[in-house]
């Protein structure tokens, strides 16, 4: 297939995120032309100034539109690129040089219509966002539930750094309303139309996600709710590993009262485990302080996540109301 390139970033109140993304574009080795469209969703905090810096090195397709979420903003991107194969960033991402290169390369040898890449700490990072990296992607944690090629489900796509295809996209009908989430719930109907994904580990970009404890749990927490909403559309995707960060904080509390009831074997098998994080934080990082963070931030996504998880659940499976009316800020209005 000969593969024309549609960069597809939504744009939300960051331009000097946008900023940084376009000067890692900027940068890349691949010698064709590619094109990147930015959607600006709403923002009050306008990137046009910074964007109009690179529509000479690059060819930019620049559109503004009321606010309606990351999801929407996609769809209105990819219905108007220029591409026939899209690759959706997050406006918080840095392309290592040689992204493009890679990816090309993988669908030239194995073609699928929808893709994923990992997602890495810059040594520019904080050492929180390093910390929140390693919570969010190592196999420890809950890294081989999000998937992966050691993951114990089938990978999907994140949209932080996900291709698919014009064809796809127009087939699937694009993202829908909910956020987050609106990235699973388009991989599985990817599925369901018989597509394959895959996961191109060359392909990777530097995430920095949330850069404060707060803005992390919040995010977690969500991640945690949307998931019983996904079951009940997706019911045939429902894993008991959903459960896990749920079942582990239980039991954490269960196991706080015996240690004060005098039995601390549980206490211990917790320790053990703390104390593989570390080490393995220690190893992959090799940076003590972001070690010990990532004990902390494997807590915060446990918790956010697990409680999340488990208030969703409850509610949507003895509730006569909708998602939508249930949690209506997990979802955005689309005119």
């Amino acid at each position: 297939m000969n593969l024309s390139f549609s960069f597809i970033i939504p744009v939300y109140n960051r331009p000097n995120e946008i900023k940084e993304l376009l000067d890692s574009l900027r940068l890349q080795t691949y010698d064709k032309t590619f094109e990147v469209v930015i959607v600006e969703d709403g923002s009050t905090i306008s990137s046009e100034e910074v964007i109009g810096e690179y529509v000479d090195v690059l060819a930019i397709s620049y559109y503004k539109k009321p606010n309606s979420g990351p999801g929407d903003s996609r769809n209105y991107g990819m219905s108007r690129a220029k591409g026939n194969y899209f690759i959706v960033l997050d406006s918080d991402c840095i392309l290592p040089p040689q992204y493009l290169v890679e990816a090309e390369k993988s669908l030239q040898e194995d073609f699928v219509h929808c893709y994923g890449g990992p997602d890495a700490a810059h040594e520019s990072f904080s050492t929180v966002q390093k910390a929140i990296n390693y919570a969010m992607t190592s196999f420890l944690t809950t890294g081989g539930i999000r998937g992966g090629k050691k993951a114990v489900d089938k990978f999907q796509p994140r949209s932080f750094n996900m291709g698919i295809s014009k064809e796809a996209f127009k087939n699937v009908g694009g993202y829908g309303n909910i956020h987050p989430g609106e990235d699973p719930d388009l991989t599985i109907r990817i599925w369901n139309k018989g597509y394959r994904t895959k996961l191109i580990s060359e392909a990777f970009v530097y995430h920095k996600r949330r850069i404060d404890w707060n803005k992390f749990y919040i995010q977690v927490n969500k991640f945690g709710m949307v998931r019983p909403i996904l079951n009940k559309w997706h019911p045939e995707t429902k894993k008991i590993t959903y459960w896990f960060p749920t079942v582990f904080c239980l039991v954490l509390l269960f196991s706080v009262v015996f240690g004060l009831a005098g039995y601390m074997f549980p206490i211990y098998v917790y320790a053990i485990y703390f104390l593989l994080l570390f080490v393995d934080a220690l190893r992959k990082t090799g940076n003590l302080k972001v070690a010990f963070l990532s004990l902390m931030a494997t807590a915060i996504q446990f918790f956010g996540y697990g409680y999340g998880f488990l208030k969703s659940t409850l509610y949507i499976n003895f509730s006569s109301k909708k998602p939508e009316e249930i949690f209506p800020k997990l979802f955005f209005r689309v005119n």
